[in-house]
């Protein structure tokens, strides 16, 4: 059908479409822009199943051409074996997860390539295929972007196929955001327990400041989860240190082949500006020093007492 999916005369097309399909017959919609535009819910209503497979759209007329001529060869042919089809997706975004397709395998060669396998598909019938992915943005590009960079598609009868090139619209807006405050980077080497490092100055424009740690757990064994504990104190101008907060958290065990070093990111203290110990009359935007203390060990792990287990 060579449509714009509006009925101008005559009755109901669906009972119709309904019947002819149940009849074994296969109808392709081929959509075609007029004046009021083309319903694409009609079209997908009437075409046989799935949509992907017997639904296609396009103002251009030579883009037009090239669909009718794959169209029927693809009609005239019977079928396809050994399908293998290859999707890059436009660098600006990644695949983030992979569906099972409703028929052959699909796997990830990267995160901008997903590759799609089918045994046989129209051999005996005819028959569509849908395989679903989730992509994300992570830039670059904006307005108008074409996901798809290229499609590969090959079988061994040969068959050309025309894919759809879905585009998102792409409005990131005006990044403006605060700068975030110094970052202190933590590490515990070898089989040391204990990291300490002093903060030096921290200026903040309000009631309060907020420090966010981040570690580094060393050469961590896979299979066993890390029982960490961070722990921060202030110093004063004595050199006394006052108690500001404790922070404790199982790390979950990573799957690796072998021993990996592990971060742990973004543990926040909040400290008001009424625990100042500085020493400072200005109470607001002085220097504040503070130590981090951290503290870890395996809770999982192979010790067996004397035979006996705990």
């Amino acid at each position: 059908m060579f449509t714009d999916g509006v009925t101008t005369a005559g009755g109901d097309p669906n009972p119709v479409a309904t019947a002819a399909k149940a009849q074994g017959i296969i109808i392709y919609c081929i959509g075609l822009s007029g004046n009021g535009g083309i319903d694409v819910q009609v079209l997908n209503d009437w075409a046989s199943d799935p949509d992907s497979a017997y639904v296609a759209i396009t103002p251009d007329d030579a883009e037009l051409e090239d669909l009718f001529e794959d169209l029927a060869q693809n009609i005239a042919k019977p079928g396809a074996t050994n399908i293998v089809l290859t999707d890059h997706v436009a660098s600006c975004f990644r695949i983030t997860t992979l569906y099972t397709p409703d028929k052959g395998t699909a796997s990830l060669i990267d995160s901008n390539t997903v590759e799609w396998k089918i045994e046989e598909l129209g051999v005996s019938q005819s028959e569509g295929a849908v395989l679903e992915f989730a992509v994300e943005h992570i830039g670059p590009c904006s307005g108008t972007v074409e996901v798809n960079a290229d499609i590969d598609y090959t079988d061994d009868e040969d068959n050309v196929v025309s894919f759809p090139s879905p585009e998102i619209e792409i409005d990131c807006g005006t990044d403006v955001h605060e700068d975030c405050p110094a970052v202190f980077e933590l590490s515990v080497d070898g089989c040391e327990d204990t990291v300490e490092i002093d903060a030096g100055d921290l200026y903040f424009g309000s009631l309060g400041r907020i420090i966010e740690l981040n570690v580094t757990l060393k050469n961590v064994c896979p299979n066993k989860r890390i029982a960490l504990a961070a722990v921060l104190t202030e110093v004063d101008t004595l050199g006394i240190e006052h108690k500001r907060g404790l922070k404790t958290m199982t790390v979950p065990a990573h799957t690796g082949a072998s021993c990996q070093d592990v971060t742990v990111r973004c543990i926040k203290f909040v400290l008001p500006e009424d625990l100042d110990v500085s020493g400072s009359s200005t109470a607001m935007c002085n220097e504040r020093n503070f130590i981090a203390r951290f503290i870890a060990h395996y809770i999982d792990n192979d010790f067996d007492c004397c035979g006996m287990l705990f």
